[in-house]
């Protein structure tokens, strides 16, 4: 936790949490908005609009070219100004939590990329690969 504890921006109304969520820079370049969440009472209110937003600013603020995120949810995301994308137009660092999902080779979220620059994030992240040819090794222990 207090490794990622700086990626966190936390939203209260008054005394109560209305919701979170981290910018986790992957390269230089590029950050992925992820932990987003609203408290129940809060949805539909604008409060993960809010907190985008903020994590937003932050990019530009550190001259990212852009943000991504993956989700259940593309249609607020596309409310933001994000554009759905093949998960190979990532960079190769946003799989490493990915190959650990037992959902890795069936998942059901969508990869969304909003771009702050006009340079091609597709062009310098693109992965050498198609995911699905990813086998996930174990280290095994060595012989005694």
């Amino acid at each position: 936790m207090s490794e990622n504890i700086r990626d966190f921006t936390v939203l209260y109304e008054g005394e109560s949490l209305a919701g979170c969520g981290a910018l986790h820079f992957y390269t230089p370049t590029i950050a992925e908005v992820r932990s987003l969440a609203v408290a129940p009472e809060g949805k539909g209110r604008g409060i993960g609009r809010v907190i985008v937003q903020a994590l937003e600013d932050e990019a530009r603020e550190n001259d990212l070219e852009a943000v991504f995120a993956f989700t259940y949810v593309s249609q607020f995301f596309a409310r933001l100004g994000f554009q759905e994308v093949e998960r190979g137009e990532l960079p190769l660092k946003a799989w490493k939590d990915c190959l650990r999902c037992p959902k890795f080779r069936n998942c059901d979220e969508t990869a969304v990329l909003k771009r702050f620059k006009a340079s091609s994030v597709q062009d310098v992240f693109s992965l050498p690969f198609a995911p699905e040819q990813v086998a996930l090794i174990q280290p095994r222990p060595l012989p005694a």
